[in-house]
């Protein structure tokens, strides 16, 4: 069957992260994605590490699936084949800084007026209003802005960026789901939509609960390192050759937890008994636990705990996940695709599936403009002679 997004064109003017998440979500659901890059230098980061003979191993990941056709925007014929584009097309996505796409003559009003239907997708730092609209966004300004670096860490250490880019791929996860939503409006009013992302407010919804603890208590959380503000044990522990985290999620899992480590004495005391005193003995708690977890394995714990039905888990460093039979091998987030030049490489899959609609399909990445002269003369039916002038007018 056609995978749920076939027949659905995209055009594509992002760049870096956020975008191009979004784009590889689409892409992966079966749209077909022309991206549009720069000749001669195209997505800034094809020149990203870490590289995989010659190809950027970050562009490749997050570009499978898409075309490359390399205008120069600045260029009018060049435009002109992509005021064409649009006009066949369903969706544009673009994070250039707000303005900049009005510059190029490819503003809403512009876009809108060209194709009534079109679906108009923008991410930026800060969004297209509000004061801050105009300052350069990235990826920590949002984490450190929406209050994310300020609860993420331990009480004594700085306030910390998480380990991945989670304000991008928020962004662009967020403007996917946008996207979705105005095509299905789309199908029933016949119109197009504007949509704003801003890498901010993807954040700020991002924290969620410790907003209101804010707006609810007055209190400003801190960092509390990898325990849950409101439930113990909940938290990472060492073991022998590592660390586990161990999740009790209410006071029924504690009584079984303290049986299965037998620990009987844990489960009579008072201060633990309910998980509103474990809370608040969560230091103290937290060294009687790590003397047990301490003398163990990593297997050995978890093995031990999920045999009685409690929740836990390795911390896997990459090298762990890459080779997990779960995720790995069973549900196939790693897995091998064609190389953009010779052989294959190894991407992450795509989260979302789907019972109905066939196999996940991952075509390679493009190398820079490879699709100019279809694009151009298959869908444009602009001459091949005149490719050269479209790429680098």
């Amino acid at each position: 069957m056609a995978r749920p997004l076939t027949g659905i064109r995209v055009l594509d003017l992002t760049r870096v992260l956020a975008g191009p998440y979004c784009t590889m979500l689409l892409g992966d659901m079966g749209a077909e994605i022309i991206k549009i890059e720069e000749p001669a230098r195209g997505d800034d980061s094809r020149a990203y590490p870490p590289f995989s003979k010659g190809i950027s191993a970050y562009y490749a990941n997050l570009n499978r699936n898409k075309k490359s056709l390399a205008l120069n925007l600045k260029d009018n014929k060049a435009r002109e084949a992509l005021y064409k584009l649009i006009k066949i097309s369903d969706v544009i996505v673009e994070n250039y800084k707000p303005g900049t796409m009005a510059k190029l003559g490819l503003s809403y009003e512009t876009v809108r007026r060209l194709n009534p239907r079109i679906i108009y997708a923008s991410i930026s730092g800060f969004g297209q209003f509000g004061p801050y609209k105009d300052r350069p966004g990235y990826d920590i300004i949002a984490q450190a802005m929406s209050g994310i670096m300020s609860v993420t860490g331990w009480p004594d250490t700085p306030p910390t960026r998480t380990g991945t880019a989670i304000g991008d791929v928020l962004g662009g996860l967020n403007c996917c789901v946008g996207i979705l939503a105005a095509l299905n409006n789309r199908n029933k009013t016949g119109r197009g939509e504007r949509i704003d992302i801003s890498l901010l407010d993807c954040a700020v919804s991002a924290m969620e609960t410790l907003i209101q603890i804010y707006t609810a208590e007055k209190r400003v959380p801190g960092r509390t390192g990898n325990r849950y503000e409101f439930i113990y044990p909940y938290d990472s522990f060492p073991a022998k050759n590592g660390w586990v985290v161990i999740a009790i999620g209410n006071d029924t899992l504690w009584k079984k937890f303290c049986g299965v480590i037998n620990r009987p004495d844990l489960l009579a005391s008072e201060k633990f008994a309910l998980n509103r005193g474990r809370v608040q003995a969560s230091r103290e708690l937290k060294e009687l636990l790590s003397e047990w977890t301490a003398s163990l394995e990593i297997n050995d714990i978890v093995s031990l705990l999920l045999a009685n039905s409690i929740p836990c888990a390795p911390i896997n460093d990459v090298a762990a996940v890459v080779a997990d039979e779960h995720i790995a091998g069973a549900r196939e987030m790693i897995l091998n695709v064609e190389h953009p030049i010779e052989g294959t490489m190894k991407i992450t899959g795509c989260p979302i599936r789907f019972s109905e609609a066939g196999d996940r399909f991952y075509a390679k990445a493009p190398l820079l403009g490879e699709h100019s002269a279809e694009i151009l003369e298959n869908l444009l039916n602009m001459p091949v002679e005149g490719v050269k002038y479209f790429v680098f007018g």
